[in-house]
């Protein structure tokens, strides 16, 4: 617990580590394709969030929604002058495309891996740690609330 009585998420995560900024992104349509958002929450080194966004995204696919929220979360690491981060997502398929494991077959997601790649070449070092969901928990808030917002607290999730 931090001195005002809340939880220091990124403390109670296990996550605090020696220079290496923590990035926890997640990104969601609902239907699929359908409405979309992204979210990301930044961790600075000492576990402090230092920026939360959830943004609106359009008609997506949820691949599509997760790689937005990938791209804006290395942006605005970048932006913050992180040197390390330690990525962690709950998508399987953007997580091993960006080790290089799976191949990016689909056309529609190409230019956006390589606009991750563009954006994790800014920083010194990027490890992608794919995470279950519940450790990703921040960041799918942001997209649900997004969506709330946008659709209406009645949209079905």
């Amino acid at each position: 617990m931090s001195p005002r009585g809340a939880l220091d998420y990124a403390r109670a995560m296990g996550e605090v580590s020696n220079g290496v900024w923590t990035l926890r992104c997640d990104g969601g349509a609902r239907g699929n394709p359908g409405p979309g958002a992204l979210g990301y929450a930044l961790f600075e080194p000492g576990g402090r969030e230092v920026e939360a966004r959830g943004e609106y995204v359009g008609e997506v696919t949820n691949n599509v929604a997760e790689y937005r929220a990938l791209i804006a979360g290395l942006e605005a690491a970048d932006g913050h002058g992180a040197g390390a981060v330690r990525v962690c997502m709950d998508s399987e398929l953007v997580v091993r495309q960006m080790r290089g494991e799976y191949r990016v077959k689909n056309a529609g997601l190409k230019p956006l891996h390589a606009a991750a790649t563009r954006a994790a070449a800014r920083l010194t070092s990027v490890r992608y740690v794919e995470v279950p969901r519940a450790e990703n928990a921040r960041a799918d808030q942001l997209v649900n609330e997004t969506l709330d917002r946008v659709l209406g607290s009645e949209s079905p999730r």
